[in-house]
């Protein structure tokens, strides 16, 4: 599932895991808010990850990057 379109703006699923990850979650927490399977949230939280958007946490649980809440910010 791809979380950045090719022009850099940022997919409605992406926006909805970012949001639901403004405080440490776990995938099944995001999975939840953003009403998305957990196995697309996994996939997804590492393609977020390695954007820089969102950073896995060492006890397992996610959440969104300075840089990922800007992008929300601006809409992008």
């Amino acid at each position: 599932m791809a979380c950045v379109s090719a022009d850099g703006t940022l997919t409605p699923s992406a926006i909805a895991m970012l949001r639901a990850a403004s405080a440490p979650a776990s995938s099944q927490e995001i999975a939840a808010a953003a009403s998305l399977p957990v196995f697309r949230v996994r996939a997804a939280a590492r393609e977020l990850a390695e954007a820089g958007l969102l950073e896995a946490l060492p006890d397992g649980r996610y959440v969104a990057t300075d840089v990922g809440r800007e992008r929300l910010e601006r809409g992008r």
